[in-house]
């Protein structure tokens, strides 16, 4: 059974198609990369799969359960959570308060019920050292880190990871795939948008491919890449 299965999704805005006729399912437990050409329509699919975004056809199933005209905040509760491209924190907040905020929010518990849990999410995050800082004085790297721990925080089963590798050097980009690695293997689904292919190839069992809102290819890394029309389309590549 699939924990995310969506089924000829479109969405347009105006005359111009975003999203065309998206049909795919991931598996619990899975991980999988999205990569296309900016403008492909990527961070619009994730926007269609948490809720933020309404789908203008098809359907989005999420753990056996129609959730196509169902809220962001319920597709929240229900376990998919994301982190954004632009890391966006309460800057005046500390780190710590900031996981309080998205754990309350994002799984409707009291405060004194998330605050052991949002310190084990700094720990395995990295980001312990770090719990009384402003996140208004963090480093990109810890901004990243903020971002993943607070979408750690709404207890996703399904987390939608949107170009989290973006900016940071080698030495800080595996230490993040280390962490999103750990975070993988203790059974939460990923679906990772990047940029950065080494770093996305080193985590995902799967690529899907976007151009112009239509899926080009899904399937196993090497495969993808070695796919004539996905290295004319996405690299550029005339063969």
């Amino acid at each position: 059974m699939s924990i995310l299965s969506l089924r000829n999704v479109s969405k347009s805005f105006g005359a111009l198609t975003v999203t065309d006729d998206v049909t795919f399912d991931v598996s619990p437990g899975e991980a999988l990369g999205i990569i296309g050409p900016n403008g492909a329509g990527k961070s619009t699919l994730f926007n269609l799969i948490t809720g933020n975004l309404r789908a203008d056809s098809g359907s989005i199933g999420f753990d056996g359960r129609d959730v196509t005209r169902v809220s962001a905040m319920e597709r929240c509760l229900t376990g998919i959570g994301r982190s954004f491209q632009i890391p966006q924190p309460f800057e005046k907040l500390t780190v710590y308060e900031n996981l309080v905020v998205a754990a309350t929010h994002g799984r409707s518990q009291s405060e004194a019920e998330v605050l052991e849990d949002c310190a084990d999410i700094l720990e395995r995050t990295e980001m312990i050292r770090r719990a009384n800082t402003p996140a208004g004085q963090l480093s990109l790297l810890e901004r990243k880190r903020l971002e993943l721990a607070r979408a750690m925080a709404t207890q996703p089963r399904l987390l939608l990871l949107d170009e989290i590798a973006g900016g940071l050097t080698e030495g800080e980009c595996q230490a993040l795939i280390a962490t999103i690695r750990d975070i993988h293997a203790q059974g939460v689904t990923i679906i990772w948008i990047e940029h950065v292919l080494h770093a996305l190839t080193s985590v995902v069992e799967r690529l899907l491919v976007l151009d112009f809102g239509k899926v080009i290819g899904i399937g196993a890394p090497d495969a993808i890449m070695a796919s004539r029309e996905v290295r004319e389309i996405y690299l550029g590549i005339e063969v």
